[in-house]
């Protein structure tokens, strides 16, 4: 009985051992399949940008194939909430934004994720000011004479945005409430139908996010009025802000990073947290961020989740004064 007890205890122990060995073996191969990256908004927007050009490097450096899956609609609420709903193994991601993880939480009514509880934040990579540019037509060539053409004519311009209650539809509302203008708003479903729709002269303005307006301002077929952030962008330094041209302390930017289903193996998150840091911070992806408007940008999942909660509140206040709710 004692030698089959033996026998029997170290079978048992071969078996723990193989399997401890199994499960080394997979949480170290990862991955080991194409991993899909949700875009909540349709492509040729700033987020599809970054997210086109950061997944790239993060397959390279992972050995693997990273998939832009483009999920637009309501203001990316519909492609957060079935990434919030995906399989937390690790091959799925999404690129959340201001939008996505802030507007959203404060405009809607009933929404059908959680921005903080139904995700693991992993880093931001990228933050872009907001252009505030006008079709060419348009009889202003600064801020100033903008404002003065909108006062002249209260309710006959119109804006585009990249839908209710982004974060394009909140930075010219903040500025209709700074400069007391009465423009109209004009959704689209995303920065780049908004921007095609500017062009072509269907809408007057559009205070879009730089990466997706930067090509067209720098081609003539947008001229850019004002930068949305404190201080001057690098890729049009020529352009002044709208704080300095007349309305001290606004600011309004685009922040994009990386999220992971709530669940997600913390070994995974590490591991995409480490290669995405290095990504962002090397001088190839920073040199690529500026051509594009963009900066990099990278924190802690700690740092995010702060990040959310702060500007919740701050855009909370916007959103109640423009008398801003969708359901």
């Amino acid at each position: 009985m004692k030698k089959t007890t033996r026998i029997t205890a170290a079978v048992l122990a071969a078996l723990s051992l193989s399997v401890a060995s199994a499960a080394t073996f997979a949480q170290s191969a990862y991955p080991n399949k194409p991993i899909r990256l949700i875009v909540a908004f349709p492509p040729g927007g700033s987020t599809d940008i970054i997210a086109r050009v950061v997944g790239q490097k993060l397959g390279e450096r992972l050995g693997t194939q990273v998939v832009i899956d483009n999920r637009g609609g309501a203001g990316g609420t519909l492609g957060t909430e079935i990434a919030a709903k995906a399989n937390p193994d690790g091959y799925t991601l999404t690129m959340g934004t201001t939008s996505t993880h802030v507007i959203a939480p404060a405009a809607y009514g009933k929404l059908k994720y959680d921005a903080v509880k139904d995700f693991e934040p992993i880093t931001l990579v990228a933050s872009t000011p907001y252009l505030l540019v006008v079709h060419p037509g348009v009889k202003a060539n600064n801020l100033k004479e903008f404002i003065a053409l909108a006062k002249s004519q209260p309710g006959k311009l119109n804006y585009a945005s990249a839908g209710t209650g982004s974060t394009t539809q909140l930075a010219m509302e903040m500025l209709k409430t700074s400069a007391g203008i009465d423009v109209v708003h004009i959704p689209y479903n995303g920065n780049g139908p908004a921007g095609t729709a500017t062009m072509g002269g269907q809408v007057q303005a559009l205070f879009g996010s730089m990466p997706a307006v930067l090509p067209h301002a720098k081609s003539g077929k947008l001229r850019a009025l004002a930068v949305g952030t404190a201080k001057r962008s690098p890729a049009l330094p020529e352009v002044p802000t709208v704080a300095e041209s007349g309305f001290p302390g606004f600011e309004v930017s685009l922040w994009m990073g990386f999220f992971a289903p709530k669940g997600t193996p913390a070994p995974i998150l590490k591991q995409l947290q480490g290669e995405l840091t290095k990504i962002a911070q090397s001088p190839e992806m920073k040199e690529q961020f500026e051509r594009n408007g963009a900066s990099p940008v990278t924190n802690t999942p700690a740092e995010m989740n702060k990040l959310i909660k702060t500007e919740l509140d701050k855009y909370s206040k916007v959103i109640k004064t423009a008398g801003i709710k969708l359901e």
